[in-house]
């Protein structure tokens, strides 16, 4: 028995050196989660109270609050996309249009095709046309100038704008048209047709949901009201008052 109390005895007295230091620590000593940045919502108010805890730097720092830079607008340039079609328009009076230019404004009966969002339709005087599409900011009776012409003929003549050749770096993304002084071409808005209400069912595979999905597009439709080709003299005389 002398034995085991002095072996219990030599293990109690060996004890604090082998278990964890917060174990010795007083019960009144607890763990504290304050944050020690320097933005107010984190500091108690016990120690933002007492000046003995905190300098007079900290104090301002803490009653003014931080000034954060407000965001400026900076303009953005806008760059068209690398795909993007430039519209080049001929203003030069070269031999081909000298020559031809007088026969087509003698010669009656002409058609241009003209381009309308990129989209090329051939127009004599008094066509309608309906645009596949809706166009925009336009009302009925309003009249709009077609100024994109790629085509200007007649019976036996025809003045085309300059083509680029194929196989070049710009082949597709320029477009060349004729100069807008040598001819006139207006349209009337007549009015927006719309098509019948289409409903298609749509499904996935292995799956028996079917969702409907309805369509009802509508279309402005012109009429063609003038097609004129200018003289020569007239087209000179526009070219000087540029």
């Amino acid at each position: 028995m002398a034995f085991l109390a002095r072996t219990a005895r030599r293990s109690l007295l060996e004890a604090p050196s082998t278990l964890p230091q917060t174990f010795i620590l007083p019960f009144r000593a607890h763990i504290t989660t304050v944050s020690h940045t320097l933005e107010a919502g984190n500091v108690p108010d016990p120690l933002i109270q007492s000046g003995q805890h905190i300098s007079s730097e900290l104090k301002q720092k803490l009653e003014t609050p931080p000034s954060r830079p407000r965001a400026t607008l900076t303009p953005v340039d806008s760059k068209p996309t690398a795909n993007a079609r430039e519209d080049v328009v001929a203003q030069h009076l070269t031999p081909s249009i000298r020559e031809l230019l007088p026969l087509l404004h003698t010669q009656p009966a002409h058609y241009l095709s003209i381009h309308i969002h990129g989209r090329p339709y051939l127009l004599t005087a008094g066509d309608t046309l309906r645009l596949p599409f809706l166009m925009p900011d336009v009302k009925p009776g309003d009249v709009l100038r077609l100024n994109r012409a790629t085509h200007i003929g007649s019976r036996d003549y025809t003045l085309k704008a300059p083509e680029l050749v194929k196989g070049t770096r710009d082949h597709g993304k320029q477009v060349f048209y004729l100069d807008e002084r040598m001819y006139t071409c207006r349209a009337r808005v007549v009015g927006v047709e719309s098509e019948p209400m289409r409903i298609m069912r749509k499904t996935k595979r292995r799956q028996r949901h079917t969702r409907h999905v309805q369509s009802k597009h509508k279309y402005t439709v012109l009429k063609i009201s003038e097609v004129e080709v200018r003289s020569l003299e007239e087209y000179e005389t526009a070219l000087k008052k540029q």
